[in-house]
């Protein structure tokens, strides 16, 4: 039986392009929202989701973090893309006809030179590849796309230009959800883990909190605050250490954690991309 891993977006989108890359054996199942995603792997339709969770240039994306928490999903693996996009058109279209170019506001935010360069009118889409859909359905040699090359392949598109984003450090990383419980060993080589907590509402909480990652020399590479129920004083926080549980340093600052803190929960202990030790060089 073929196993199904799902993602947000159209066929072409860059979710799809990851899927792909690191599950090539997989059907890739493409859902029309993030909920669409969560749903399936807990319904069992899907074994695996694919989710964006932060960009180089836009920052965190929104959304996931509501949906984590409670979809009682583990992250299991994490893996970055360097994201390109192409200008696109249907076939006998140039850059003298097009006039307008459709994409996702980020995608259209990601390329301001390209369209500034040819004065062209952007055009919101849902998703990068759905522009190009819509473009390919369109038929019109004055309209184009800004979408990932994939895309073109799948809608019959001709890529006027390459590698249109104005950034060439714009990377997404993706995480890997999975209903299981699946942990990296210790020891294995460098790993990631991920929690969830809320602090105290008490005077330097935060600080007494995140302490013990400082005296026991556990590196955090991610922070981020959420308000949860409504409430001004209710923070949630995400955070990411390198390091594995089980390991001295790592447990110690865990174990402080708690005293500061309530509902502590890891969401994921899972292999670090090769990319974080090629940035960090």
């Amino acid at each position: 039986m073929t196993r199904r891993i799902a993602y947000q977006g159209e066929p072409g989108a860059n979710s799809h392009i990851v899927c792909r890359e690191h599950y090539p054996d997989w059907e890739a199942l493409a859902c029309a929202s993030f909920e669409d995603v969560f749903a399936a792997v807990e319904s069992g339709d899907a074994e695996l989701a694919m989710i964006p969770i932060d960009n180089s240039i836009a920052g965190r994306v929104a959304d996931i973090h509501h949906f984590l928490p409670d979809s009682g999903l583990h992250i299991i693996a994490e893996h970055f893309l360097r994201i390109r996009f192409c200008l696109m058109a249907v076939p006998g279209a140039s850059l003298d006809t097009i006039r307008t170019v459709h994409s996702h506001v980020h995608a259209l935010g990601q390329c301001r030179k390209i369209i500034r360069e040819h004065g062209l009118t952007p055009v919101i889409a849902g998703d990068t590849a759905g522009a190009a859909r819509e473009v390919a359905e369109f038929g019109d040699p004055t309209q184009a796309a800004i979408s990932p090359p994939l895309a073109a392949d799948i809608y019959g598109l001709e890529i006027l230009v390459e590698d249109v984003e104005d950034e060439e450090h714009n990377t997404t990383r993706f995480v890997v959800l999975s209903r299981d419980l699946v942990e990296a060993t210790a020891g294995g080589g460098p790993v990631v883990t991920s929690f969830i907590f809320n602090v105290r509402n008490l005077p330097a909480a935060l600080y007494k909190a995140l302490g013990g990652f400082a005296t026991n020399g556990v590196n955090m590479t991610k922070l981020e605050s959420y308000m949860v129920g409504g409430e001004f004083t209710a923070t949630q926080f995400l955070a990411e250490v390198d390091g594995h549980p089980d390991d001295i340093g790592v447990r110690r600052a865990l174990e402080e954690l708690a005293f500061f803190t309530t509902d502590v929960k890891i969401l994921g202990v899972y292999p670090a991309d090769p990319f974080r030790a090629e940035v960090s060089r």
